[in-house]
């Protein structure tokens, strides 16, 4: 029974696997990435319709966060250079959210059945955190800088300035909202070819 259920299991891995999204060959248009990986579009939609949060902020963050790797997780650390020790955190998937704030997430939204792994779901986790993040400390929807800030440091870190003894992060934060600017021209350009329905498309596209 047990080679059975192995067999299975890493059959079900295999079939997973495989049908992971690669990361969009053109991350820098987001254009480009929402014509690659149309459903990505419409998680992000949905995410704009759900929370309001405008679709070319949580894009900009989780680029940098993950580059849109469904699997990426912080980097393996080492002991003496050689023994495996952990990873800095538990972040991981699209969203690089960590399990106790994705816990946090579930337990809000319900949705229980979701995965870190799953853009859709880290759509609208990405979402719901900057839906809090405005209401918690008044930062702007649109603020790509400041929420990214929050983002990275927590609601509380960031209320305490946390984020001004990390002389790297706020560049970083600078370079999320020069992204998510980009991007937002870039969706001005292409929104309404993107929203036309299939048929549409399928005749005069």
């Amino acid at each position: 029974m047990k080679p059975f259920l192995y067999i299975m299991s890493l059959c079900c891995t295999i079939v997973l696997s495989g049908c992971a999204t690669s990361p969009p060959a053109e991350p820098e248009n987001l254009c480009s990435i929402f014509k690659e990986n149309r459903s990505w579009y419409k998680a992000a939609v949905n995410t704009r319709e759900k929370w309001g949060v405008p679709v070319h902020v949580p894009l900009a963050m989780m680029y940098q966060e993950s580059s849109f790797k469904h699997n990426a997780a912080p980097p393996m650390e080492y002991f003496l250079g050689f023994i495996p020790t952990g990873r800095a955190s538990d972040a991981y998937g699209y969203a690089q959210a960590k399990t106790q704030t994705w816990d946090d997430y579930v337990r809000e939204t319900g949705n229980s059945w979701s995965s870190r792994s799953d853009f859709d779901d880290a759509m609208d986790f990405m979402g719901w955190f900057i839906y809090k993040t405005n209401k918690v400390n008044g930062v702007s929807k649109w603020d790509a800088k400041n929420q990214y800030l929050n983002y990275h440091e927590g609601w509380g870190g960031y209320k305490r300035g946390s984020y001004k003894a990390k002389k790297w992060l706020v560049p970083v934060a600078q370079k999320v909202d020069n992204r998510a600017k980009r991007y937002a021209q870039q969706y001005n350009t292409c929104k309404d070819d993107l929203d036309s329905s299939w048929l549409w498309r399928l005749f005069f596209g």
